[in-house]
């Protein structure tokens, strides 16, 4: 198969993995498509890799909304390709507002796919029918909306705007993944926590960490962010006691928590987290004037090409245009800055 895939002229893929299902995530499945054939590669046998990789190396490869693929073979396999040509984001860059796979096979194709595997557990083994199919379905068209699309782009002069896209997505998938241990463990309702109660959180959040590793479970599934806060704010009111823990928890799991929640209301107060304070200045009028001039022009342009306006900046960097913040000019692609130059004699560095 590698190499028919080195002898054809196109390769499409798309990828599946099982972070519904089981904690790490990990790259369960590999969808081909190339010139006289399509395939599926499974990860999780006893294969060798690396010539299936060689054989996609330093060359254009087409994905549909490729981020999350791009990622996950990256952190699974250190595999970056050379190129890609991203069907959504081509989509995206024609106008389009509805830009799903189904989306655009249906408006361009007159291709409707049936969706119903999406979310199944593509760790389990044998693979259904019904799975094989829907697998396939999402490359076995993307040559086709490859060869549309990049006729449209070239015919509107968008081509190199798309080019532009998909090489700095394959540098920032690229990136290893930077966790912060002081926030990291922050979930959804610590603000509403005193500092007690985020002592608590920090554990619980520790103990569903290792206990999502160590039984392959994702962590929601363990205990939700809603009842992780929940359990740090019974605590930090009433202590150990009383407290009203979720039914479905094993006893070994309740003797867990409790000990979690012991550990957090012993930490001493002067080492207790703190809330993350960010602080902002306050945007001068002549900074706001400048952010909103930008954005009139932004839409003007964006009107003008019937675009998306956060294609070309997104209100966040609008308002670090108006501040001037040191390389935000530099870091926007060349085509959103000719797009947004106000005036060509001075840009805003």
């Amino acid at each position: 198969m590698a190499e028919q895939i080195r002898r054809s002229a196109w390769v499409a893929l798309d990828t599946e993995a099982d972070s519904l299902h089981a904690y790490p995530e990990k790259l369960c499945l590999i969808q081909l498509a190339f010139e006289g054939g399509e395939a599926l590669v499974d990860p999780l046998a006893d294969l060798h890799l690396e010539p299936l990789f060689d054989s996609m190396d330093g060359r254009e490869l087409i994905f549909h909304a490729a981020d999350y693929d791009l990622r996950l073979l990256f952190q699974c396999h250190h595999f970056r390709p050379t190129a890609i040509f991203d069907t959504m984001w081509a989509a995206r860059m024609l106008g389009e507002d509805r830009f799903g796979l189904n989306d655009v096979l249906t408006q361009f194709l007159g291709i409707t796919l049936e969706k119903g595997a999406q979310k199944a557990n593509w760790g389990k083994r044998p693979l259904t029918e019904r799975m094989v199919t829907y697998a396939l379905n999402d490359v076995r068209h993307l040559r086709s909306l490859e060869e549309l699309f990049r006729e449209k782009l070239t015919r509107c002069g968008r081509l190199d705007w798309h080019a532009q896209l998909c090489n700095r997505l394959i540098t920032d998938c690229a990136k290893p993944e930077v966790i912060d241990p002081e926030t990291v463990w922050r979930t959804k309702g610590h603000d509403r926590l005193d500092e007690k109660g985020l002592a608590v959180l920090r554990e619980l959040w520790h103990w569903r960490e290792l206990d999502a590793l160590r039984t392959g479970r994702p962590p929601f599934f363990i205990l939700s962010h809603e009842m992780l806060s929940e359990l740090a704010t019974q605590a930090a009111e009433k202590g150990s006691t009383g407290l009203r823990l979720p039914y479905f928890l094993t006893n070994h799991r309740r003797q867990d928590v409790l000990a979690a929640i012991e550990r957090g209301l012993a930490v001493s107060a002067d080492k207790r987290p703190r809330h993350i304070r960010v602080h902002t200045r306050r945007m001068t009028r002549p900074e706001l004037d400048l952010a909103e001039k930008f954005r009139r022009h932004r839409d003007a342009e964006a009107k003008k090409l019937e675009l998306d306006p956060t294609l070309i900046a997104s209100k966040s960097t609008l308002f670090a245009l108006g501040r001037r913040d040191p390389g935000l000019w530099e870091s926007l692609l060349p085509w959103q800055r000719t797009l947004l130059k106000l005036d060509s004699s001075n840009p805003p560095h």
